[in-house]
């Protein structure tokens, strides 16, 4: 019921999964382990939706429009019980009917019995078969990764071919927790009792099983979760030789890459602006910043597109602009079913009035960095090229995250693109400028 009611809030309220989840788990009640399952529930069921109605589809010999969404949302359960999961038949089916009788009512159970039972007539790998022997190469890999057409032409237009696959896979492998240290304030071994292990390239991280709040350094504020490609963009940033001075995050929430700013200036002997253009993602950016001396850094809500303060100010910009956040779909399982292509289009002209704003920020001889979380060509280096004219030098990303192999990115080697079945972290874009 409480994996039910969570899919219901994903897909008739538009809620995210992780805290819906959050919430169901509370509501019903549930101790640790039984939150887990209904964790692997939702989100594998999230995850592989698309394929998912296509064999639901298939075995019911009808369109999913013709059944009540919410007998959908049982019969992807059940399917990802089926088909995902290592439930027993009979009990994937029992528990898929019962659901349905208890949340809409005995007249469900008979259409939920019978299109379950044909759909557990076959194991994935069968149903991939038979779905996909009509389809060409591109089609069978929508359905046996698990996502919408045009993110697998997007991603396939970024990556060599060889790796095509392999990169919508790992979309699909749920990532252990990465913590990070605020500099200054923790040291990263404080991350590694209780079986953290050190995160692979950035000095900062640490992956570790479990609730991050059992550590007593992110209960105190001064360590957080945060993706080792978030990390690794704010780090390249500090390496690049600047003068000290301010440091700005044009777009700072929620404040993980502002909180690793702030320690790093400091560091540095400069001082943080972190600027949100909403009031409460800026709160957000206080809490996280909260640990460090208040002379240090400042939060200021404003549009970045329309910056209030004086032309060439900061020494270091990081713009981590508003993205589709494709590059975390391993996080957002829901995420590839609710993105389009006409959302990326149309996200293009605010990323690239954020650029503008940010190279006009940087002092002569500063640096600029632009960052999302996304691979998507329009997002990443269309950007770059449309507004790195002649007052910036394009600087070779790469050479300042050395440790970091087979970063340079496919669309120009002066880019950073991290992937997670290369890096094991988010598909962060990084790309570096200086201020002529």
């Amino acid at each position: 019921m409480a994996a039910f009611d969570t899919l219901r809030d994903v897909h008739a309220s538009g809620a995210y999964a992780n805290l819906a989840l959050a919430e169901q788990a509370r509501e019903h009640g549930l101790d640790s382990q039984e939150a887990a399952l209904c964790t692997e529930l939702v989100n594998g069921t999230c995850r592989w939706e698309g394929t998912y109605d296509r064999i639901i589809e298939a075995a019911g010999g009808r369109a999913l429009s013709t059944l009540q969404p919410a007998i959908v949302d049982v019969l992807r359960l059940g399917a990802h019980q089926l088909l995902g999961m290592r439930t027993p038949t009979h009990a994937a089916v029992s528990t898929s009917v019962d659901l349905a009788g208890v949340a809409l009512g005995e007249r469900t159970t008979g259409v939920v019995n019978a299109i379950i039972r044909k759909v557990a007539a076959k194991d994935l790998d069968g149903w991939l078969e038979e779905l996909t022997a009509p389809m060409g190469e591109r089609g069978a890999l929508v359905l046996r990764t698990g996502h919408p057409r045009w993110i697998v032409d997007a991603w396939a237009n970024v990556l060599p071919a060889d790796e095509l696959e392999a990169a919508l896979a790992a979309d699909n492998v749920a990532p252990v927790p990465t913590l990070v240290v605020r500099p200054g304030l923790a040291e990263r071994e404080e991350l590694l009792v209780d079986g953290g292990e050190p995160t692979r390239f950035s000095p900062f991280g640490a992956v570790r099983e479990g609730n991050p709040s059992d550590v007593a350094a992110v209960r105190q504020r001064r360590a957080a979760v945060q993706d080792e490609g978030s990390q690794l963009v704010a780090l390249a940033l500090s390496r690049v030789e600047a003068e000290p001075g301010r440091w700005l995050d044009l777009c700072a929430g929620p404040g993980g890459k502002a909180a690793l700013l702030a320690g790093l200036a400091q560091a540095d002997g400069s001082t943080l602006l972190a600027n949100e253009a909403h009031p409460h993602r800026a709160e957000l950016v206080r809490k996280a910043l909260r640990a460090y001396p208040v002379n240090l850094w400042q939060v200021k809500v404003g549009d970045g597109t329309k910056p209030d303060w004086e032309p060439g100010s900061f020494t270091r910009v990081m713009a981590d602009v508003p993205c589709s956040g494709l590059g975390s779909l391993r996080r957002r399982p829901e995420s590839r079913w609710r993105r389009t292509p006409e959302e990326v289009a149309e996200l293009f002209e605010l990323q690239c009035g954020l650029l503008d704003s940010a190279i006009t920020s940087a002092a002569p001889g500063g640096v600029v960095a632009y960052v999302t979380c996304s691979p998507h060509r329009a997002e990443t280096s269309a950007v770059v090229n449309r507004m790195a004219d002649e007052r910036v030098e394009i600087l070779d990303a790469s050479s300042f995250l050395p440790e970091v192999p087979e970063a340079r990115a496919l669309t120009d080697e002066r880019f950073v693109q991290l992937w997670p079945h290369r890096h094991g972290t988010d598909a962060m874009f990084l790309a570096l400028m200086r201020r002529r």
